[in-house]
């Protein structure tokens, strides 16, 4: 059985990456005697409890000392298994072909859920999922995370994504450009991208990964390491999980400021309002089992979408892809607690401060949950997506 392209294996040790280290370092000392941790990032929504994990102190709290290594996205997982970065938090989806294939990395704890979205035209007549048969539907990317969820929202109702609809590719920000144009007649999208274009009155959503079963109760993002580290420095990467799961729970207790502090610390190019709506729709209640649950249950639909090999044994593959760490599991989460900010969480109004910041100051660049960073060019250049360096 032949695999669409995106299901291709990938390459590891032919690629070269400029100003990422191929192997996986020993941890060493840092400043202060804390121990060294290289974490990953993009620049995106989502990564919200990296940034806060950082700047309250989390990792020092558990004796290390945060390197933030900022990749492209193209690049992403590769580094990590090469030993670019140590640790991060990003899509199950995302990672489980190419661990499939033999990727060294591991997932140590669930962040958060429900950040990808399909929407369609509102003057359109698509209203359901089967409506979707025969369409056209845009992506920031084959083989993005919007793309997969998309493949595997239909897969489970009886269309084949490779064969019943059209993929038209275009950078983030000109997808709802695309509806407007007619050039396409859905979308699948990633935070802020949804929640800007629902507040433009521009689309009407047909399926939510957070609203939607099965998905809603299913965790997205996912603590994941180099999976060498991981081996050679079990408690070190123990320790930067906790970090990144307290940094979890503090975002979902403080969700505007955490808003802002990405926004303000430039961690991320986006306006304050926009960003604490698309991280107030979101759910960062950190779990363990959950990001093992999640696992599994991406993995079944991806192969029933065809993204994973017919022969894939899902129980094994989330063996294979899921670690469990001492002094990580569900009832240290629950019995964690952070602080309050005052005025850190989505007051009432949230709606018309959007509204009103929209209005006087849209984005001419957006960094989107799941998705790179993406300038929207006018609609004569041609459609190619422009990431951050």
């Amino acid at each position: 059985m032949l695999f669409p392209k995106f299901c291709c294996a990938i390459a590891l040790t032919a690629l070269i990456f400029s100003g990422c280290k191929k192997n996986a370092e020993p941890a060493t000392p840092g400043a202060n005697g804390l121990t060294k941790v290289r974490v990953g990032y993009i620049g995106i929504t989502c990564e919200a409890p990296i940034f806060c994990a950082v700047e309250n102190g989390f990792f020092k709290e558990e004796g290390l000392e945060p390197e933030l290594v900022k990749c492209e996205w193209s690049k992403y997982k590769d580094v990590l298994a090469l030993g670019g970065y140590d640790i991060t938090h990003h899509l199950v989806m995302y990672f489980l072909k190419p661990i499939e294939q033999g990727l060294d990395v591991k997932f140590t704890g669930g962040i958060h859920r429900g950040c990808l979205r399909v929407q369609a035209w509102t003057k359109g007549d698509i209203h359901t999922i089967e409506d979707l048969r025969g369409k056209k539907i845009g992506v920031p990317g084959m083989g993005t995370p919007p793309f997969i969820f998309t493949n595997r929202v239909l897969g489970s109702h009886g269309i084949d994504p490779m064969k019943e609809v059209q993929w038209r590719v275009f950078p983030a920000g000109e997808l709802g450009l695309a509806l407007e144009k007619g050039e396409v007649d859905a979308v699948a999208d990633s935070e802020p991208i949804g929640t800007l274009l629902l507040a433009q009155g521009s689309v009407r959503t047909v399926a939510d990964q957070a609203k939607d079963a099965p998905y809603k109760d299913e965790y997205c993002c996912a603590v994941i390491a180099n999976g060498k580290w991981l081996a050679a420095n079990p408690k070190i990467a123990a320790a930067a999980t906790r970090a990144l799961l307290k940094g979890a729970k503090w975002v979902q207790a403080n969700p505007r400021a955490a808003a802002q502090l990405s926004v303000e610390k430039k961690y991320l190019a986006s306006i304050p309002e926009l960003n604490t709506t698309a991280i107030g729709n979101l759910s960062y209640i950190p779990s363990v089992t959950g990001a093992e649950q999640a696992v599994i249950s991406a993995a079944a639909e991806m192969k029933k979408a065809g993204m994973l090999s017919p022969t894939t044994d899902v129980q094994e593959l989330a063996k294979k892809a899921f670690v469990h760490l001492e002094g990580v599991d569900d009832a240290w989460i629950a019995n964690l607690s952070v602080a309050k900010v005052e005025d850190g969480q989505v007051p009432p109004d949230q709606a018309l401060r959007l509204a009103a910041e929209l209005q006087a100051d849209a984005p001419k660049v957006i960094a989107t949950c799941c998705a790179p960073k993406s300038k929207v060019a006018p609609a004569s250049e041609p459609s190619k997506i422009a990431t951050t360096k």
